[in-house]
């Protein structure tokens, strides 16, 4: 039986609807259940650089090979959650698969650049990892208080961040928070200004509250598709449209 109620939502932003260009946010959220009945949770958010002529491509390519490669690693026998080394070798698996793409294109990698927040959870733990901005954000199961799991990472000028895509090796964070959580929340820079204090980065409890009340009050496990469109709407209303044009992405997780 599945332990989690979860939804997800990306919207493009202005910028983009009055260009009639695509998203450049992707995203993944599975559940996956072990033998012993350990249930996982895992998710992936990617936003393409707004530079990159092809970035909401390499952010499709970065979640599809995190995505594929967490499947395949808790399909065996692993009930461990992910380690960093076994994330770099996914992370320079994306990394080929986007030079082939480029390649084919006569493009460079550059060109498909985008960022990556993922996250594994069993409840008892949570892995995260971490490339450039976006953020995660957990309740603590034993006071209910939400903390910041994983920041936003900015590069060395205003408005830059890191890309999976970046030469040499990647600024790639690892971290494994051994405290039970049972809410979750992953997302792009598109709402990050709106959800996080700016001075100190820890979450909004006005927001981060609410929004998990309808996953808490679900009668239905597994993916709520119904949640999932009514998150999208709210990501589309003129509440986030006036602080960005930037495309916005979320996923939220709860624990049953």
């Amino acid at each position: 039986m599945s332990r989690w109620v979860f939804g997800a939502a990306s919207v493009r932003g202005v910028s983009h609807v009055r260009r009639d260009t695509r998203i450049q946010d992707a995203k993944r959220c599975f559940e996956t259940r072990k033998s012993t009945g350990t249930t996982v949770f895992c998710a992936v958010v990617s936003d393409g650089a707004g530079s990159a002529s092809h970035g909401g491509e390499g952010a499709s390519l970065v979640c599809r090979t995190m995505a594929e490669n967490l499947r395949e690693y808790f399909a065996s026998a692993e009930l461990a959650l992910p380690t960093q080394n076994r994330v770099w070798d996914w992370v320079d698996e994306a990394r080929d698969r986007i030079a082939m793409a480029a390649t084919r294109r006569m493009l460079t990698p550059r060109d498909f650049a985008a960022t990556m927040v993922l996250a594994v959870t069993n409840g008892s733990e949570t892995f995260t990892a971490h490339i450039g901005d976006g953020a995660i954000v957990g309740r603590h199961v034993q006071n209910q208080e939400w903390q910041l799991l994983s920041a936003s990472e900015n590069g060395e000028y205003a408005s830059t961040t890191y890309f999976l895509t970046d030469p040499g090796e990647p600024k790639l964070r690892t971290s494994t928070v051994k405290e039970s959580i049972d809410a979750l929340f992953l997302f792009s820079d598109g709402i990050e200004n709106q959800v996080l204090d700016a001075v100190s980065g820890q979450p909004y409890v006005n927001f981060f509250t609410p929004m998990a009340r309808p996953f808490i009050n679900s009668d239905l496990v597994g993916r709520n598709h119904q949640l999932s469109e009514r998150l999208a709407a709210y990501l589309d209303s003129d509440k986030f449209a006036e602080h960005t044009d930037d495309d916005k992405t979320l996923i939220i997780a709860v624990r049953k």
